[in-house]
Parts: C-alpha cells; structure tokens; sequence
C-alpha cells in the first residue's frame, strides 16, 4: 500500500469548516477499529483511523475536546469541532507522541486504505471486512 508508506501531503477538516488540519506521511497504521469506545464516539461499528506522530499534524482552528479513561488506564483525548461536533483526532497517555485522525476527515478519503482491523473481539457481528485485511482481537503494536 505504497500510498499509506509515501511522503504524501493529507489536508481535512470537519463538516462545517471550522477546524482544518494537514499532516504529512509517512503513517504509521491505518485501521479500521472494533473497539466499543470507537463505537460510541462514532455510532456504527468501526472507524478507520490514521496513526501518525503528533509533531506531522497541523491544526488551524480551535478543536473542542472530551477525554475518557481508557481500557489501558491512560486518558484517551478525543478532538473534535465545537459547532459541528466533527471528531477530528483521539490521542492519550498510552502512546502520548501519536494521533489517531479520523480517516473520513480526509478532503480525500480515498488517498489511504486500511491495513488491519483491530479489536475485532469487540466487532459487531453486522459490520463487514475486507477479508484480506489481517484481524487483531486487541491493539498490536505499531512500528517505532
């Protein structure tokens, strides 16, 4: 997937325009994500998320944020549009120097493709799956 591994420039923002980012590749995962806290924050059954260092983001704009705890323990910082309610990014203690950008954020949603598919134990048995992608019932580890 050479467009997950290049040095391509991704741009995005939420629905109504307030908020816009920028980041630069290379990314570190992309993922569809099972887990019960993607469910709730999105209300379907996964989300596709965009692992990348906190330093490549850059965000024009004031986001709104919400944080949890996460089933590790550490907080998980969700950022998301103040008047649109966009979710934008999700970051936390447990990996602090990563963001996870919402991958239907994307100007162009189309320039990634999901790699895996994480926290499968947590899949809902409606959703579907590119069979090919390679599954995890939990998070693996992501490349330093």
């Amino acid at each position: 997937m050479s467009e997950n591994d290049s040095a391509a420039n991704f741009e995005g923002g939420c629905l109504c325009g307030a908020i816009r980012y920028r980041f630069d590749g290379p990314l570190m995962a992309v993922a569809q994500c099972c887990c019960r806290d993607c469910q709730k924050a999105t209300g379907t059954g996964h989300t596709t998320i965009i692992a990348i260092r906190d330093h490549q983001l850059q965000v024009e704009g004031s986001p709104r944020t919400f944080t949890v705890a996460g089933e590790s323990g550490h907080d998980v910082t969700r950022h998301f549009c103040g008047t649109c309610g966009s979710r934008l990014y999700t970051g936390g203690g447990l990996l602090p120097d990563v963001v996870m950008v919402q991958s239907g954020t994307l100007d162009d949603p189309n320039s990634i493709s999901p790699q895996s598919v994480i926290y499968t134990r947590d899949a809902v048995s409606w959703d579907r799956f590119d069979p090919a992608l390679p599954r995890f019932e939990t998070m693996p580890p992501l490349p330093v």
